[in-house]
Order: C-alpha cells, then sequence, then structure tokens
C-alpha cells in the first residue's frame, strides 16, 4: 500500500515532457495576443478604432494577464495542475467562442464613443477569456519545478518561450491572419485550436495516470455540449460587415429614398454617400463644401490636378472627373479592401482621370513632385478622427510642397465640443499656409453639437466673398465661413500639433 501511495506522489511531482510544456506556454500566450488584436477589429464597429479604443485594449488585455497569472499560480498551489490544464484549454475556448455574439450583441447597445461603454465592450471581448489563458503559465511552471536549484532556468526558459509565442501570434495576426480572415473566422479558428488541444492533453494527461478532466462522463458531455452550443451561436451572431478589410469593417447600404444612392459605412461611422447613377449628386454638407470651393477656385470645367488624401468611397474624385472632364485624380487610400469594394460596388473605375495608389498618404505625399496639384483634399479617417501624422505640421509643410502657386488645399476634420482638435488643426493649417479659412455649420462653430469642419488654405489670398456666395447657393444646409480676425477669435491661440505632438483625436 505504501509503495502504491509512494508512486502515485512520484507521478504528480513528475514534470510534463519538455516540448509539451513549451508547446503549452507558446500557445496560451500565443492565444491571448491573437485574441487582443480580434478584439480591436471586433469592437471597431461599435466604438470606432482611436487611439482610446487602442489603449483600451492593450490596458484591459494586460490586465486580464496579470490577474489570469496570478490566479493560475493561487490555483497551482491548491490544486494538482495536472487535473487544471485541460479544463482551463477547454473553457478558454468556449469562452473565445462566445466572445462573438457577447461583442456583437451587446456592442448594439453601447454604439458610440463613450469611454464607460468603450471599456466595457472591451472587457466583455477579452476579460474572461485572455484571464484563462493566462493561468495556463504558472500551473505548467509548478509542474516543471521539480528540481529547486533549477528554478530559475525552468521559470526563464518557459517565461521567453511565452514571449516568443506572443511576438509569433502579433506578427501572424497582423501580417497574415487579419489579411486573409475575417474576425469571425479567426476567433473560431482560435477556439477550436484551443477546444481540440484541450482535448489532446487530458486524453495524454489521463493516459499517464495525472487525471484531465474533473469528473466522470457527464461533465465532459456537458463541457462539449456548452462549446458546440458556444460556436453555434458565434456563427448565427449579427455580423456588422458586408466586408472585413485589413483597417475597417466596411458596409455598403442602399439608400431607401434613392435607389440608386449608396452609403459606404466605416467602423459604424457613416463615412462615404455615391448615387451611381448622378456622380455630379453631393449628399453630405462637406462634399457640397468641396465641390463649391472646386467652384471658385477654378472656371467650370476646367480640369485639375487633384489629389485625395484618403479615398472611402471615391464621391468628390467622380464628382471632379463628372463636372471637370480631364481632370486627374490620383487618390491616396491605405486600405486597398476599400478600392476593391468601391470598384465592385460604388462605380469606382480606375482610369486616366482616376489612379488610386494603395498606402499611407504621408509617405506617398512624400514621393509626389514640388507644384504638382492643383487641389489637395484631405479627407482620411480613422473612424471620427484624422489618422495623427496627417494632422501636424510636418504633413502640412509636405502639402504646402506640392500645391501649385495659387492651388487649395481643403481638409475635412469632424470635431465636438469643446472644439480642441478643429483649434489646434487651424492653427497646425495657419503656420504652414499664409491664408486660411473654415467652413460649416453655424451651430458646430458655437461648440453647440459635433460637426464636419472644412479647413481651406492657400498660398495666395482665397476669395472669401466668392466662396461664401459658392456656400450659400450651391449647399443645402446654412453653413459660416470664417476667416481673417474672425478666425483668429476662433481659434484663440491653440497649439500647433507636431510630429512631436499631436493628440489628435476629436474632443
Amino acid at each position: 500500500m505504501d509503495t502504491a501511495i509512494t508512486a502515485a506522489a512520484d507521478e504528480l511531482r513528475r514534470p510534463l515532457p519538455n516540448g509539451l510544456a513549451a508547446a503549452l506556454v507558446f500557445l496560451s500566450s500565443g492565444a491571448v495576443l491573437v485574441l487582443e488584436t480580434a478584439a480591436l477589429r471586433l469592437v471597431g464597429p461599435y466604438v470606432g478604432v482611436t487611439l482610446q479604443v487602442t489603449s483600451s485594449v492593450i490596458g484591459v488585455a494586460l490586465a486580464a494577464i496579470a490577474y489570469g497569472t496570478w490566479f493560475g499560480g493561487w490555483l497551482a498551489d491548491r490544486r494538482d495542475p495536472r487535473t487544471l490544464l485541460a479544463p482551463a484549454l477547454l473553457i478558454s475556448a468556449i469562452a473565445t467562442a462566445v466572445t462573438l455574439p457577447v461583442v456583437r450583441y451587446a456592442g448594439e447597445l453601447l454604439r458610440g464613443g463613450a469611454a464607460a461603454g468603450m471599456l466595457l465592450l472591451v472587457a466583455l471581448a477579452v476579460v474572461v477569456p485572455a484571464a484563462l489563458l493566462s493561468a495556463v503559465t504558472p500551473l505548467v511552471v509548478k509542474l516543471q519545478l521539480g528540481d529547486l536549484r533549477h528554478t530559475g532556468q525552468v521559470v526563464g526558459k518557459l517565461s521567453s518561450i511565452g514571449t516568443l509565442g506572443a511576438i509569433t501570434a502579433t506578427l501572424g495576426t497582423g501580417f497574415v491572419l487579419v489579411a486573409v480572415f475575417s474576425s469571425t473566422v479567426i476567433i473560431i479558428g482560435l477556439a477550436v485550436v484551443l477546444g481540440v488541444t484541450g482535448l489532446v492533453v487530458g486524453g495524454y494527461l489521463r493516459r499517464q495516470g495525472g487525471g484531465a478532466l474533473p469528473g466522470r462522463t457527464g461533465t465532459k458531455a456537458l463541457v462539449a455540449v456548452v462549446g458546440l452550443a458556444a460556436v453555434t451561436v458565434s456563427v448565427v451572431a449579427p455580423d456588422p460587415c458586408d466586408v472585413e478589410t485589413e483597417y475597417h469593417c466596411a458596409s455598403v447600404e442602399v439608400d431607401p429614398d434613392n435607389s440608386t444612392g449608396r452609403l459606404l459605412v466605416l467602423n459604424s461611422a457613416h463615412h462615404s454617400y455615391v448615387d451611381l447613377a448622378d456622380p455630379t449628386h453631393l449628399e453630405f454638407a462637406y462634399t457640397q463644401w468641396i465641390g463649391a470651393v472646386a467652384d471658385v477656385m477654378a472656371p467650370p470645367g476646367q480640369p485639375l490636378d487633384a489629389v485625395h488624401l484618403g479615398g472611402g468611397g471615391f464621391t468628390v474624385p467622380r464628382y471632379l472627373t463628372a463636372t471637370r472632364p480631364g481632370t486627374d485624380n490620383v487618390v491616396f487610400e491605405i486600405d486597398g479592401g476599400l478600392v476593391e469594394l468601391g470598384e465592385r460596388e460604388l462605380d469606382v473605375r480606375p482610369g486616366p482621370d482616376l489612379e488610386p495608389v494603395v498606402g499611407d498618404a504621408r509617405m506617398l505625399v512624400t514621393q509626389r513632385p514640388t507644384d504638382s496639384a492643383d487641389l489637395v483634399v484631405g479627407d482620411a479617417f480613422g473612424h471620427l478622427t484624422v489618422p495623427w501624422h496627417l494632422a501636424t505640421r510636418e504633413m502640412a509643410a509636405e502639402v504646402h510642397r506640392i500645391v501649385r502657386p495659387g492651388g487649395i488645399y481643403v481638409m475635412n476634420v469632424i470635431d465636438y465640443p469643446p472644439l480642441r482638435f478643429i483649434r489646434a488643426q487651424l492653427a497646425t493649417v495657419a503656420a504652414v499656409f499664409p491664408n486660411v479659412a473654415v467652413i460649416a455649420p453655424p451651430a458646430g462653430l458655437a461648440g453647440e453639437e459635433g460637426a464636419n469642419f472644412l479647413i481651406v488654405a492657400s498660398d495666395t489670398p482665397l476669395d472669401v466673398d466668392g466662396l461664401r456666395h459658392s456656400v450659400d447657393t450651391s449647399v443645402d444646409e446654412p453653413a459660416t465661413l470664417l476667416a481673417g480676425a474672425d478666425l483668429d477669435r476662433f481659434v484663440d491661440g491653440a497649439r500647433v500639433l507636431t510630429d512631436e505632438y499631436a493628440p489628435s483625436t476629436s474632443s
């Protein structure tokens, strides 16, 4: 009897094979980073993809890792880790699969940019599966500490393997998985991998006599049923995306009041409106303002050399081509998936008058020849904010370099009270261009509501009266143009944004 007890105790103390231990730590650590990257795409359609959202995902994931690791270590000191490894992986698989329906149903209730809703949605996407997966490493470490003389070596090796797993998953997800698969496929695929691994590990440990799933057949059947139900619910959960690109959750909606009207929605924001039958139709007020600026800067019908920073639905390029035949539109769009979507559904037709160039606008502008554009249109957004590196004085200087004398730079900005960003953006553009104006709804300028603001800038004096008349006569909604002393009072000494300092998020 004593011999049997001793043998059982020795079996419980025996470490896992080094390869299995390394694989479990590598997989569990990597899975957390796959979840973290995928979470940004899951919550994006509901709360946007901003610096605050990215920071929330990183912060919440780190908190889940910290508490999961602590809890795993606490359990490892109180229970045989061999009996916990398979359940941890299987429950993590279920929690991962459940992430999809939880986020997609909750996201509909938490839409918007409120900080509390953002953090709650991110927590629902990350906390439970990431904490469970983070508990695996201390369980494995406890099993491998059979000889206290090598504690540092064991902990250091497994820690490094976990870090390598996280690095591999981060690069693999960002460079490969996101480019090839939808969020649904990534999440369900990860859940399947974790579930299969849990079953394999459980079977191996059972054969080794070290225990696997606690309980009998009924418990195992319950886990299997719950897992299957989680995957099923995940698959049928509402998907807000028609297309998932590398950067956006995109959908195209038909205008119920106009059979040829199409609304492009990116990460829950109404981004572009296109009339397939009438490229001269400009639905959104800010696009009408851009059209009004073009009408004033050059005689009607005169072709322009136009550079567009951001493509979206390609509304303005289509308008310029229709109203000014021969216009050369070069569109810098970072998201190749949007270009493909535009070609399929929004009547985007690359050709002699339209050249989409896939890449980062900041990088592409630097490659553009000096004095090569009559009109530069800045309309690039990550959800409701301008990407920070497109909002700085250094970027404005690059735009200034490519604009011909007498040319115009227009930049669309969305901001909300107290309007800190639009004031800073105006100060930034004015630090490079000597003549600047802004067009916006009166309530927006008064700080009463969020709005689009169109910055208009040039080396030469602007035809302010002509712009006001064009806006008043060609735009559906009331708009105010500020320039000169009125603009200075509105800017009120705001700080210029630079590559060193550019918190370019809406207020």
